[in-house]
């Protein structure tokens, strides 16, 4: 009896202190942190076709040719971008290994600090309000559809993002009366600066210097001597400069010509990195006269409607952000206008510009800061907000019924791919084009899962205690995303090539082809970890590389390919499945073996293969 007093004492303590922890908002905001983006880090298991891969073989190529300075894929030069988002990848195979996951690990973590710096800087900018302002904002961006989404491939974009937040708050850091170290905060926005430059080139420096321009016009701090006093420009191009300049110059030199200023983009035409580093991928891209057109550009209207998606589950607070006071006076109200400059430049910046649709995460931060005001100003908007979203929740789990409902006769069998559009598109989102309404009986449990998170949403929506709908609405998103998840890797063999490299390195040595551009069944390089011959694919991404001096002679037609498929050694063909027809043609029917189909994609060779391999056959 008295061990059993004595252990009541702590473990009474323990649970009120998990309760009174609980109800911060920080835990939320810490278990949303650790369920989206770090636990998700293994998932999809596979790299996607496209960019997801690309990055992820880049950054194995400069880990094992030691050259860090000159992006390549399958051996042809790629400027396209800057080095540090390979950098980041590089540094993480070399700490844990080279796997998909280890290169998914800067991106999840990147979305971790950006949430937590919004958190600091709405803490910092806000510390007067009764409500924890700052983790609202950090919530809200946390758990938006946006974020999440945009961080299932490996695009730089979220880095970019959290150098840009990091800018914009050492820019106001600097600039405040109050501020005892203006210096320190100068520098880190210098360094900001650069680090976004070396993720996405001068576009990095487009967003803080716009926004801050109009941020300092409308303080009337433009003109001021003191305000540039603090910012130390000199002493901040600089830091950029050394931060920026030895890759940049090394760039220049190992990719003559040094100077080229030709200001017409044609095929066939090579000016080294010079040119198509700061002329054809940003001035030529931004003017939409860039060759090659390896991208398309969202519709104006679609642009701007598409962040009541990438901020939902919160976009209904949005119009009462207008309520909020912007005049410049104490800091809450600086902090505000400067959210104000930050996303109107960024969304009027890429409405004369090609665009796609996750372009404007920069500014996610600058939305969750005032949605995170709005929701802790009084009176609370959460009323009507909160029902706006309970109404889309509803609407959406009676819609996930529905579908549930009508797929109770369609039996999932067999390759997905089979029931898919297989349509090309060059949008980040054009892959859901693909999906049909049969092709949702592959997808029960993930639709399972979006109905039980759309009915907490509901709930919560109408619940008047307290803020419990933003309680409801987190734990919302955190079962929407994971049924999102679930239904990414139910996609995966569609989105994806591992099981054509699996079936590959199964099999015994050979010269492998890849039919059409790299970025086609890029997953296939990554997993298999070798160089190809690519059938038809010199263009779009790999075009101008190939025009280089010391571009290797990997890029063939289909006139090459008899040749070399009658030869003695082994040839493996990756392709899609709708292209065998044509080798059949090509080949001739009898000279060719099958190894694997998957996905809509295929795996042949031109000799017999042993029985065991052969097995894998068709996936039913």
């Amino acid at each position: 009896m008295r061990s059993q007093r004595n252990w009541a004492v702590p473990r009474n303590f323990c649970m009120i202190w998990l309760s009174r922890f609980i109800h911060k908002p920080t835990f939320l905001l810490t278990l949303c942190l650790i369920v989206f983006f770090l636990i998700s880090v293994i998932s999809p298991p596979a790299l996607m076709d496209d960019v997801d891969s690309v990055t992820a073989q880049i950054a194995r190529n400069m880990v094992d040719s030691g050259d860090w300075v000159t992006p390549r894929l399958n051996g042809v030069a790629y400027f396209e971008k800057p080095a540090l988002r390979f950098w980041i990848v590089a540094v993480s195979y070399l700490i844990f290994g080279v796997s998909d996951w280890a290169a998914r690990i800067p991106i999840a973590l990147s979305a971790v600090l950006l949430c937590l710096l919004v958190q600091a800087m709405g803490r910092w900018g806000f510390k007067d309000d009764p409500q924890d302002t700052g983790t609202l904002a950090g919530i809200v961006l946390a758990t938006c559809v946006g974020l999440f989404l945009f961080t299932r491939i490996l695009l730089p974009d979220v880095v970019m993002t959290l150098t840009t937040t990091l800018a914009m708050w050492s820019l106001i850091r600097a600039l405040d009366e109050k501020e005892t170290h203006p210096r320190r905060w100068a520098m880190f926005l210098a360094i900001s600066l650069g680090l976004g430059f070396m993720l996405k080139g001068l576009v990095a420096f487009v967003f803080p210097v716009g926004a801050g321009f109009f941020y300092l016009l409308f303080t009337r701090q433009l003109l001021r001597m003191e305000a540039w006093k603090r910012l130390r420009p000199l002493t901040g191009i600089a830091l950029i400069l050394l931060l920026c300049a030895p890759w940049i110059v090394l760039s220049i030199l190992r990719n003559p010509p040094y100077f080229d200023f030709t200001t017409k983009s044609e095929p066939g035409q090579y000016h080294g990195f010079f040119w198509f580093f700061f002329l054809n991928e940003h001035l030529f891209r931004y003017l939409n006269l860039r060759y090659p057109r390896d991208y398309n550009t969202v519709p104006r209207a679609a642009f701007w409607l598409y962040h009541l998606l990438w901020l939902f589950p919160w976009s209904f607070y949005l119009p009462f952000v207008a309520k909020l006071n912007f005049k410049p006076i104490e800091r809450a109200g600086k902090l505000r206008l400067l959210c104000l400059c930050w996303i109107g430049f960024t969304l009027l910046f890429f409405t004369f510009s090609t665009t796609q649709e996750y372009y404007s995460m920069p500014c996610y931060p600058a939305f969750a800061l005032l949605i995170g005001a709005a929701m802790a100003a009084k009176p609370m908007p959460d009323k009507w907000a909160a029902r706006g979203t309970g109404v889309v929740a509803l609407a959406a789990s009676l819609a996930c019924i529905f579908i549930l409902w009508r797929l109770r006769g369609i039996a999932a069998t067999g390759d997905i791919a089979n029931v898919l559009e297989n349509q090309v598109t060059t949008l980040s989102l054009g892959k859901a084009e693909n999906l049909t309404f049969t092709s949702l009986a592959w997808l029960r449990v993930p639709l399972g899962l979006a109905l039980l998170s759309f009915v907490i949403g509901v709930f919560g929506a109408w619940w008047k205690k307290g803020r419990f709908s933003t309680l409801a609405f987190a734990l919302m998103m955190l079962l929407f995303f994971n049924a999102a998840r679930l239904a990414m890797n139910t996609l995966n063999p569609f989105f994806g090539s591992r099981p054509l490299a699996e079936a590959l390195n199964a099999s015994p040595p050979g010269q492998l082809v890849v039919d059409d551009q790299y970025y086609s069944f890029s997953s296939v390089f990554f997993y298999a970890n070798r160089q190809a011959l690519l059938l038809n694919g010199r263009k779009v991404n790999l075009e101008y590389g190939s025009y280089a001096p010391d571009a290797p002679a990997v890029f063939i037609r289909d006139s090459d390919l008899p040749a070399i498929w009658q030869k003695d050694k082994r040839v493996y063909l990756v392709a899609s499945k709708a292209e065998l027809p044509r080798f059949q043609k090509l080949l001739g029917a009898e000279n060719i073996q099958s190894i694997r189909e998957v996905g809509g994609k295929m795996l042949i060779t031109n000799q017999p293969v042993a029985p065991a391999i052969a097995q894998q056959g068709p996936e039913e």
